[in-house]
């Protein structure tokens, strides 16, 4: 992919602002989408850790484009098969001990996904950041970019503001950092072991922490990844959701 960020220093001053902007929203919907592509499959281990307990899963998801997203945790045994489907907007969650699907309301959006520090609406919201914030440079040099994220007026999102910090070769993430709506800075995601996947060059390691309880976090750790397997929208269903094939 090539990227022109500042440059056909010809055009109007108008038109180049509009090329950089254009481009900076292409290299955050780049990074946003990196684990996904057009469709995927993924083994991810997940360690949450609170200042009371941890705990460590091992899940399988699917992804087909931005709107649908399963995810089924294999271990432990306990928990074995509980999973979350997104298509679209809407998000379920299957609870096979009482074989019961739960649909998270919009109030609940908020809420830790799989008691993690993720929240149902990054579930939601990850793929569409391109959509819903303008984006400005704040620094830049031979290395990283240093991106601004302000949402649009009206925009349906959580965030005041969010700051990527952007390695250029590989273009991949070092650190995404998640403001309130008073400009507090409340979350960090650092992306590490960076290796190249199926010709894509990615964090396999990402880890959520939560600024305000710096003795927790959440780890997820890739361990397999396929990407453009053969997915059709149809198994993204809460048939699948309960893991009935």
């Amino acid at each position: 992919m090539k990227i022109f960020l500042f440059c056909c220093f010809s055009l109007p001053l108008l038109a180049t602002q509009v090329l950089a902007e254009l481009n900076l929203r292409e290299l955050i919907r780049t990074v946003e989408q990196q684990y996904s592509g057009d469709s995927s499959q993924t083994r991810i281990e997940m360690t949450v850790k609170t200042g009371h307990w941890e705990r460590h899963l091992e899940m399988e998801s699917w992804s087909l484009g931005r709107e649908r997203f399963l995810v089924r945790i294999l271990a432990p045994k306990k928990e074995k098969g509980v999973a979350t489907l997104k298509v679209e907007k809407e998000v379920w969650n299957y609870l096979p001990k009482v074989d019961r699907v739960i649909r998270i309301p919009p109030s609940m959006m908020g809420g830790a996904w799989m008691g993690s520090h993720i929240t149902n609406d990054d579930l939601v919201k990850a793929n569409h950041i391109d959509q819903d914030y303008d984006f400005r440079l704040l620094s830049e040099d031979q290395q990283s970019w240093t991106i601004e994220g302000l949402p649009k007026p009206n925009a349906p999102v959580i965030w005041g503001k969010i700051v990527y910090q952007l390695q250029k070769q590989p273009l991949v993430p070092q650190l995404v950092e998640y403001f309130d709506e008073e400009m507090i800075l409340v979350r960090q995601i650092r992306f590490t072991d960076v290796q190249t996947v199926d010709g894509r060059t990615i964090p396999l390691q990402m880890t959520v922490l939560p600024v305000e309880k710096p003795e927790e976090k959440t780890v997820m750790h890739y361990r397999q990844l396929d990407f453009d397997v053969d997915l059709q929208k149809e198994f993204f269903s809460l048939r699948q959701l309960k893991g009935r094939r």
